[in-house]
């Protein structure tokens, strides 16, 4: 979001608009650069409670002892006839 943010910020020291065609926002007005701004701060704030509650999540499943991420490609006999060859 800081990036888009960035991007636009140049663009206007520039003299150029920016005009979001799919969100009706238009960013050659003090309106719209409000709305622009107060559209990103939400955005971000969301992104934000998704990681957190995504690592609360995480953290949750670890208490309890559950094993995360991918399981094991090969069985432990599997594993160990591996080794013998």
């Amino acid at each position: 979001m800081q990036d888009l943010i960035s991007i636009v910020v140049g663009l206007r020291k520039r003299g150029i608009g920016f005009r979001a065609l799919h969100k009706a926002i238009d960013n050659t007005s003090p309106g719209g650069r409000l709305v622009f701004h107060i559209f990103a701060a939400l955005a971000e704030f969301i992104r934000e409670l998704i990681v957190q509650g995504t690592d609360e999540g995480l953290a949750a499943a670890r208490a309890r002892g559950q094993r995360l991420g991918r399981p094991p490609a090969m069985t432990d006999e599997q594993i160990r006839h591996a080794r013998v060859i």
